[in-house]
């Protein structure tokens, strides 16, 4: 895994035998930025990655300039492997690093909003629904902001509520909703 672009581009970054994450795939994480830039300033914005993993996504948005960055993983060694990262790159002025179930940190989410929210929940669970449920009935994103969600081809979020439109890159689809749409 690398960083394609921004303050921290060409950090690599391998995860170690039997990392209970997937990586999304550089092809794939270099179309969602591709269209991530064509539809807002990605500096200065605060983000909210769920089921973090690897950090992949969350590394890519501080190199390109987000003020602030909260990444959220139920796995234990997922959070030991970002918060390792956060040290390395010395970014912990800017990302912060918990341990939560995605959709109970959603749900006891108090007085916070964000500029985009990103979501990549392990595609056999089966939990987007009730993931972008909490999302919106909380009102966690900002008026003009992207609740971004990767998903496999086995799911179809076009009739769900809030729904933008969907780009896939190979075998990986990015669902975009928006809280005014």
């Amino acid at each position: 895994m690398r960083i394609i672009r921004g303050t921290l581009k060409g950090k690599r970054f391998a995860t170690p035998p039997g990392f209970p994450s997937r990586p999304t795939t550089d092809y794939a994480k270099e179309g969602l930025f591709n269209v991530l830039e064509n539809l807002t300033d990605l500096m200065d914005i605060a983000v909210l990655d769920l089921c973090a993993g690897t950090g992949n996504i969350s590394f890519e948005f501080v190199s390109r300039g987000a003020a602030s960055l909260l990444a959220i993983d139920s796995h234990p060694r997922c959070v030991q492997y970002l918060k390792q990262n956060v040290q390395t790159l010395q970014i912990a002025e800017v990302m912060q690093v918990y341990k939560s179930d995605c959709v109970i940190y959603c749900k006891n989410a108090k007085n916070v909003q964000y500029d985009i929210i990103f979501a990549d929940p392990p595609f056999h669970l089966g939990f987007h629904e009730e993931l972008m449920a909490q999302i919106f009935d909380k009102k966690l994103l900002r008026p003009d902001g992207y609740l971004i969600i990767e998903h496999g081809k086995q799911d179809d979020f076009s009739k769900q509520a809030h729904f933008d439109f969907c780009r896939n890159f190979g075998n990986v689809y990015f669902s975009f909703f928006k809280p005014n749409i």
